[in-house]
């Protein structure tokens, strides 16, 4: 299903009438038979069956004009991606949220130099006043099909004769308009427990830094280099976001390279602290990296704006061509252009060695959608994105349910088991193992180490595969669980990490994973006891190092012959911070500058398919109905009138005794 969305101009999404939306089925079979939906067809409304092959943007804007027609969609899941690409996403992604306005060069804005997702067609965009639900090609969806043949398939073109297979959707969604109006729906009580009609949209930001940092003293002024990936994805159907190169590669390659740094930049620092940056809701006009630099600029984050030193941006990726870009603009700054030239000739020297290309674009051409973008609306800061696409992107399924393991070639032989899979290395693990490697040396440059430790900066690949088991296979795997605390293994699915953000009220898979993984990848193993790691502390006297670092107990491995896992502390310098748009800080729901997205508030979601009746058959029953109560009633007022006589029976005289 896809829920509804609200920001501060409109709606999006879909929803069904409070009590669900039922129609007949009928399977769609071509484009040219949608004339059976919309005008032909004798029993309206019809309950549309889509294979995914004509889940296209034509059918479904015909399908919204025609919605008086239309009870709801069902779309049935491939089970192999579409050769031909799909992106719900829009051209221009992030288009009002960005740096390039017209304030800031005229020429750059709305994608006029760039159109970085050619194959976006704005699906996810729209708004439908039916229900649109996403079904696997399994048994369920078999017996949905055998439904329909057997009572609503024309034969010898013959209209079907009733009773016809009808199916019930139920996605019944509270906000309307906008976010303005939703919030203040949510703010008007007449109940102790009133109820919401939507939520913002937000989660929590992940970071680390190379060197502890004090939490408690805001607005550090030692100079940071800071590396960037965005940790959120999304598709037309928020259950099923899987982000493979979009979001789970820069994540890994992250992740990976601050474990290839861990031991170099602590037995040889380099001069600046590298500060490891994971954001939360990206996709939604930038909502975790907006609120980073909104803190730093009020002095509500440890490390201030003006001294961060330079970004790097780890964008998607998944081939071992690369692409550098960088910003026209705060080029013309000559300190910045110093400063990005350092960089991009950093990575080009790291590259040495490895098995991936880098080159720079256009040096005219604007920045991707980035994180980074938020960073140069504030100042103008030396940085870089890496990808994999020169002038647009390379992904054909930017933003949908297609940006899968398939995608990426992450596939494992069918005989394997979940251990064995944990050992076996796809093609892609080796290039995010070198371009992990690349970003690891780079990075200690950047931050002024010594160039004779970059032969001992290398990723790992075994924890390249892990992690990319972990998002893209199951996140219920044995080295996982390992990294994990005990009460929430129960959390570990045997499915991908779905990436949507969704809102601040409710458990983030991907964020906890990404804390977790983070911590066991920069952090080190403390010899204490559970209670004070759990109390944040090395010992009872301990009161300072809650400042500087987190400690969290994971249950660990159980050894051989034994089931009784071997739990330990890790301490790390891994960190939350809210991720949560300004605007919902600053009480501005209309504001152009932050994001503004919201989610509203639903009902449980449920379908069902039934056999229905001829609607004269219907009227019939409901006619003979009202005139077996009419009779009825008469009757009974009848024989109650009566009463004394029809029931009458001789009396003995009052004054008989016994």
């Amino acid at each position: 299903n896809i829920k509804q969305l609200l920001n501060a101009t409109h709606q999006i999404g879909c929803q069904s009438s409070l009590s669900g939306n039922v129609g007949v089925l009928h399977e769609l079979e071509s484009e040219e038979n949608l004339d059976w939906v919309l005008t032909s067809g004798p029993n309206p409304p019809y309950m549309v069956i889509l294979e995914s092959r004509l889940f296209t943007r034509s059918i479904m804007m015909k399908l919204k004009e025609g919605s008086g027609r239309v009870a709801g969609v069902v779309v049935v899941a491939p089970n192999t991606n579409p050769p031909e690409g799909f992106s719900p996403h829009t051209a221009c992604p992030n288009d009002n949220s960005g740096v390039y306005t017209e304030n800031y060069d005229p020429t750059l804005a709305h994608c006029n130099a760039t159109v970085w997702n050619p194959l976006g067609n704005g699906l996810a965009y729209e708004e439908f006043d039916f229900p649109i639900f996403s079904v696997k090609d399994d048994n369920d969806t078999r017996v949905i099909r055998q439904c329909y043949q057997d009572h609503n398939r024309r034969v010898n073109g013959s209209n079907p004769q009733f009773p016809l297979c009808a199916m019930q959707l139920r996605s019944s969604m509270s906000a309307v308009t906008n976010t303005a109006t939703c919030k203040r729906r949510n703010d008007i009580n007449f109940s102790l427990t009133p109820d919401r009609v939507c939520d913002e949209l937000g989660d929590f930001n992940i970071w680390a830094s190379s060197r502890p940092m004090n939490t408690t003293t805001k607005g550090h002024k030692e100079f940071e280099s800071v590396v960037i990936a965005a940790m959120d994805s999304r598709s037309f159907f928020f259950d099923i976001a899987p982000g493979a190169e979009s979001t789970a590669s820069g994540i890994v390659t992250l992740l990976a390279a601050a474990h290839a740094l861990r031991r170099a930049t602590q037995e040889a620092p380099p001069n600046r602290t590298i500060l490891y940056t994971f954001f939360q809701g990206e996709t939604f006009d930038y909502i975790g990296s907006s609120r980073m630099v909104y803190d730093m600029e009020n002095n509500q984050f440890p490390l201030d704006l003006d001294n961060i030193h330079s970004v790097l941006e780890v964008g998607l990726h998944s081939d071992s061509k690369l692409w550098l870009h960088s910003d026209p603009v705060s080029r013309k700054n000559s300190s910045v252009k110093e400063e990005v030239e350092k960089l991009v000739n950093g990575l080009k020297s790291a590259s040495a060695g490895l098995n991936v290309s880098v080159d720079e674009p256009d040096v005219s051409q604007p920045l991707p959608p980035s994180s980074f973008q938020r960073f140069l609306l504030a100042r103008p800061i030396p940085g870089v994105v890496i990808g994999n696409y020169r002038s647009s992107f390379t992904n054909r399924y930017y933003e949908s349910m297609y940006d899968n393991a398939e995608y990426l070639n992450v596939s494992y032989p069918e005989n394997m088991t979940s251990e064995e899979q944990l050992e076996h290395f796809p093609e892609t693990v080796k290039t995010l193992t070198e371009v992990a490697t690349l970003v690891a040396r780079a990075l200690y440059v950047q931050a002024g180490g010594n160039e004779t430790q970059l032969a001992n900066i290398t990723a790992d690949p075994q924890i390249v595969n892990q992690m990319l088991y972990s998002f893209l296979v199951r996140a219920n795997n044995s080295w996982l669980q390992q990294l994990v605390p005990t009460d929430f293994t129960n959390h570990l699915a045997d499915r991908p990490t779905n990436f949507y953000v969704g809102v601040i009220q409710y458990f983030s898979e991907p964020t906890t994973l990404v804390q977790y993984m983070l911590a066991n990848m920069t952090g080190s193993v403390v010899n204490v006891t559970q209670e004070d790691c759990q109390k944040q502390r090395e010992d009872k006297d301990d009161d300072q190092s809650k400042h500087l670092y987190t400690y969290m107990w994971v249950q660990g491995a159980a050894p051989p012959n034994s089931t009784e896992r071997e739990g330990f502390c890790v301490r790390s310098t891994v960190h939350r911070s809210i991720a949560v748009s300004p605007a919902f800080e600053l009480h501005e729901y209309t504001t152009s500058n932050y994001s503004t997205w919201t989610e509203s508030v639903w009902k449980p979601i449920t379908g069902r398919i039934f056999l229905v009746a001829s609607h004269d058959l219907e009227m019939l029953t409901l006619g003979v109905g009202i005139t077996v109560l009419l009779t009825s009633l008469v009757l009974t007022y009848v024989i109650s009138s009566k009463a004394d006589i029809l029931f009458s029976s001789g009396r003995e005289p009052t004054s008989a005794t016994y």
